[in-house]
């Protein structure tokens, strides 16, 4: 079995004074636009870090879900923030690093089995899978 999902971007003019749209099959995205100043200069609209970062963190998050189920645990809340840095490097940009920041209310988990099930959740993404870059994580279990 194989489940496709579809994105689509539109991009015109050059790097520097271009502009683009991206849209998901979804729709959640409807010509969201983007471009060098979104991407580089925090202007309003989105860049393929941020969306890369929703994916991952998304991702992860669910695959935790349902590894604290396998565990017989069932989060009452779990918020994970995904930082991805671009790095300049000889011969322009490279997404090296991908931090995963994880805090949890899990009842009945403590602080180690909680870090030892959201880093095989880590390992175990999807889209974790996806990525050559290094992943770190940090997992704050609240109490």
């Amino acid at each position: 079995m194989s489940i496709k999902k579809t994105a689509t971007a539109h991009w015109t003019g050059g790097l520097k004074d271009g502009k683009g749209q991206i849209s998901t099959q979804s729709g959640a995205l409807k010509q969201q636009p983007y471009g060098f100043n979104t991407r580089f200069e925090d202007q309003p609209g989105t860049n393929p870090e941020e969306l890369i970062g929703a994916a991952h963190a998304g991702c992860f998050t669910m695959a935790l879900s349902m590894i604290l189920g396998e565990a017989g645990l069932t989060a009452t809340a779990l918020d994970t923030k995904a930082t991805v840095s671009l790095d300049k490097e000889d011969g322009g940009f490279a997404i090296k690093t991908i931090h995963l920041d994880l805090t949890g209310t899990v009842p009945g988990a403590d602080q180690a089995k909680f870090e030892e099930l959201a880093n095989k959740a880590k390992a175990g993404c999807p889209v974790s899978k996806l990525f050559k870059a290094e992943i770190s994580l940090s997992a704050k279990l609240n109490g």
